[in-house]
């Protein structure tokens, strides 16, 4: 039996990795294509050295994030290949790209990370999962909400609640990052005593949002440490905005460097959705820059706040995050890749 796994993206590396391992452990063969969506070395091919995973055996190059421009090169290895099915993961331009390239191949689509919605139809990425979902075969949801939010929409696939892969990875990872990184020591960093902020959404790189985010960093009391990413850095330039003295400005990390540093902070200033589960698992409250988010019960919950771009109100949210004293277990129990792998065989085996 053998599967085709899309990776474009740093979510979708780490994602693919424990189930992958699951894959081979159930005697499936796996061909990894990756797209080149993220070509900066420090956001792609250091998750493979990092992480241990294979090289891909499908390596496009293609140096976009423009899904008609991915499609025929997708649906060309997809072709060549031969596979049972095609996974996808998450929600990117190669998610969907991958899932058009399969469907125009003749070949069953599954959707890890299926079913989630944030309401908020502005963001590509929501409308990337709503298309995703409506081409798979098979959706694998991380809970019982995304489940029923498939159902509600008359989604013809078959649904699997299995958890987050996200999850596995976090718990396989975290411990290994903490033991392995020295980003700590090196910026003279105390473990609970620093922020972490993330930006990298296109609709926070537009100057005037992006403008009132950097107010509001600079409002903060206490050091925050930023990696960049690179249309976040490009839009900085772009609009000559500069950051106080007590915002480390670094440029985009390894995984296990910034799970070490994402794990240990006192909280997380993020607009990534995954980045809102990680800090979740590591046990740091989140304050959350969108308006929305497709993880809603970490607000649920009480670890994540959502505060848009609202300057005054990020730096209020920081200063009284904090996590609850009682937390359900959320989005699985870490055997995700294992389920996911189980139903893959049972389901596509030829």
């Amino acid at each position: 039996m053998r599967v085709l796994s899309v990776v474009g993206n740093r979510p979708q590396f780490v994602k693919s990795a424990p189930l992958s391992v699951a894959l081979r452990g159930r005697g499936i063969e796996e061909v990894l294509l990756h797209t080149g969506q993220h070509y900066d070395p420090e956001l792609s091919a250091v998750f493979f050295e990092e992480l241990g995973l294979p090289e891909p055996d499908v390596r496009l190059d293609l140096h976009t994030a423009d899904v008609a421009a991915m499609t025929p090169a997708i649906a060309d290895a997809v072709r060549a290949a031969e596979p049972d099915a095609v996974l996808v993961y998450g929600d990117t331009n190669s998610t969907l790209a991958g899932a058009l390239a399969a469907v125009e191949s003749g070949v069953p689509v599954a959707h890890v990370e299926a079913g989630l919605r944030s309401g908020d139809l502005e963001m590509p990425e929501e409308r990337n999962r709503i298309e995703v979902d409506r081409l798979s075969t098979v959706l694998f949801a991380p809970d019982e909400r995304s489940r029923e939010t498939l159902a509600a929409e008359g989604v013809e696939g078959r649904v699997e609640v299995v958890g987050d892969v996200m999850a596995d990875a976090t718990m396989q990872f975290a411990p290994i990052a903490r033991r392995r990184s020295r980003l700590l020591s090196e910026f003279e960093l105390t473990p609970g005593r620093y922020v972490v902020a993330t930006v990298h959404r296109e609709a926070n790189t537009r100057p005037a949002r992006l403008a009132r985010i950097v107010e509001g960093l600079d409002g903060l009391t206490e050091p925050v440490v930023f990696p960049v990413h690179p249309r976040t850095s490009a839009a900085l330039e772009r609009d000559g905005l500069t950051l106080h003295g007590h915002v480390l400005l670094l440029p985009p990390l390894g995984y296990l460097d910034f799970a070490a540093l994402a794990a240990q902070a006192r909280v997380i200033v993020t607009d990534s959705g995954g980045l809102q589960k990680e800090a979740y698992w590591y046990g740091v409250p989140c304050v959350t820059l969108r308006s929305s988010t497709e993880w809603a019960d970490t607000v649920s919950a009480g670890a994540n706040r959502l505060v848009d771009d609202d300057p005054g109100v990020l730096a209020e949210a920081v200063m009284q995050a904090r996590m609850p004293s009682e937390l359900p277990q959320l989005y699985g129990d870490g055997k995700a890749a294992a389920k996911i792998a189980d139903v893959v065989s049972t389901l596509f085996r030829s």
